[in-house]
């Protein structure tokens, strides 16, 4: 057998996605050069690693084992790897975070200058849903997540980044006259919703509940980005972190209407474990952190005290 590392990467990558394209995608590669690279690693074993029913990717038992032994050797490849940058001084390893989907607009700037300054670490970021997030951090996959929303059923320690704030929001189409609202607007307002297990979702409706707000649910949406391309289509209005509508807010595609109560306030907090007993890359990352985040919130968000 001749199979590469490369061959290693990219079927383990099909394997934990279920999907070649997503796979691409991940390992930002074209979707031919990861079909063509499992093809070439298939044809080196007389048993079958995949099969195709209808238009989707099964992984076989048999391809499952080699999925377990690809991580196992890639691991080891990447430990070798830290343990030379280590020899040599460098801080070396990985750094693994979970993020809810609207943290992605807040997690790459409070990890930019620490990975510029420490090029031996690997950064391992998935961005989900509240739901995922917390699943991966219970099951100890992770070594930190962000959430604006914490979680209530799991031990944890934190550390307070900066300040979240969700406001009612339509396209520009739509005329608001009033200098400030009551909340009966929320009675001719069509609201979009995310998906449950999003952490905007939990945070929206307990502000509902706990205001009796008589909204008019209108669709629900898996993603921020299509709730937004939903408002700006004139589909409906619905409440969304500041953090994630700055372009559309300053190039005119949304707006945002004045209603007493808003925004609604939280904090993103970087979270684990409690007693996590935390690798040398991720003691660093807190530590870079406690130093630096107020310089970081001052310098990359100074617009975000503006609204």
């Amino acid at each position: 057998m001749n199979y590469t590392f490369n061959q290693l990467r990219i079927f383990l990558k099909i394997s934990q996605t279920g999907s070649v394209t997503k796979a691409a995608k991940e390992l930002h590669l074209t979707q031919p050069a990861v079909s063509i690279q499992l093809k070439n690693f298939q044809d080196q074993f007389e048993i079958p690693l995949t099969e195709i029913i209808g238009r989707k990717i099964f992984i076989t038992d048999f391809g499952k084992e080699i999925a377990v032994a690809a991580e196992n050797i890639l691991s080891h490849v990447h430990a070798i790897n830290y343990k030379t940058l280590a020899h040599k001084g460098y801080l070396a390893g990985r750094l693994k975070i979970s993020v809810v989907s609207t943290g992605k607009y807040v997690m790459p700037y409070f990890l930019s200058d620490f990975l510029k300054q420490h090029e031996g670490i690997e950064l391992m970021m998935d961005v989900t849903n509240k739901l995922k997030v917390l699943e991966s951090l219970g099951k100890n996959e992770v070594d930190f997540s962000l959430v604006s929303v914490l979680p209530d059923n799991l031990l944890i320690e934190k550390m307070e980044l900066m300040q979240n704030k969700l406001y009612l929001i339509s396209n520009n189409k739509q005329k608001f006259k009033a200098k400030l609202y009551d909340k009966d607007i929320f009675e001719t307002l069509p609201l979009i919703y995310r998906e449950q297990g999003s952490g905007t979702r939990q945070t929206m409706e307990n502000y509902i509940l706990q205001n009796s707000l008589p909204v008019r649910k209108k669709m629900e949406l898996t993603s921020n980005e299509a709730v937004k391309q939903a408002v700006i289509a004139g589909l409906g209005c619905s409440i969304m972190p500041l953090i994630g509508i700055k372009n559309e807010l300053q190039n005119g595609e949304l707006q945002i209407i004045p209603v007493k109560g808003f925004p609604i306030k939280s904090v993103w907090n970087l979270i684990w474990l409690k007693g996590k007993n935390h690798s040398p890359v991720a003691l660093a990352f807190l530590n870079y952190l406690k130093k630096e985040k107020e310089n970081i919130v001052n310098e990359r968000f100074d617009w975000f005290e503006k609204y």
